[in-house]
């Protein structure tokens, strides 16, 4: 009866372990690497997007964006097409901006300055989905919290035959 007592709040702590451990792994990079949130030369329009398509976004990842006399936007699909936005969802123009991924999916960046924007001062960054871990299964966690229960069909299986 001792091994009984001890074993099942054991084979609890074990499986609340295995459900609750997740690794959560945030980062922050930086926006254009060591060159910063800087208008392309006119060879490289893609250059941010490139950048961009190079790089795993997760929930709760940040981008730095380091740049001077600019500013950075997060705004509509359809305003980073026409490169302005009169009502950005984010604005910043203090030369040094962190932004937190803070949801999945697209996220849309312009620089504040169109002319700017229109030079290949812009990017979209796909955040992914975050990741979770398999829910148990049902018949592994029933013989996890109770051993002896593992034996029962096994059991019954042997008393009907």
């Amino acid at each position: 009866m001792a091994s009984m007592s001890l074993s099942f709040p054991l084979s609890v702590v074990v499986i609340i372990s295995m459900v609750c451990i997740h690794k959560v792994e945030c980062v922050e990079l930086n926006v254009g690497g060591d060159d910063g949130w800087v208008t392309p030369s006119s060879k490289n329009q893609l250059l941010y997007n490139d950048w961009a398509s190079k790089n795993r976004f997760n929930v709760n990842d940040t981008l730095r964006f380091v740049y001077k006399k600019d500013s950075v936007m997060v705004v509509t699909e359809e305003e980073y097409e026409k490169c302005r936005s009169s009502h950005p969802v984010f604005f910043a123009n203090n030369g040094d901006t962190a932004f937190a991924l803070e949801r999945p999916g697209l996220f849309y960046f312009i620089s504040g300055v169109s002319t700017h924007c229109q030079r290949g001062l812009k990017m979209i960054v796909k955040v992914l989905e975050p990741d979770s871990p398999p829910p148990p299964r049902m018949e592994s966690a029933a013989a996890a919290l109770f051993p002896a229960a593992a034996f029962v069909p096994a059991l019954l299986l042997g008393l009907l035959i």
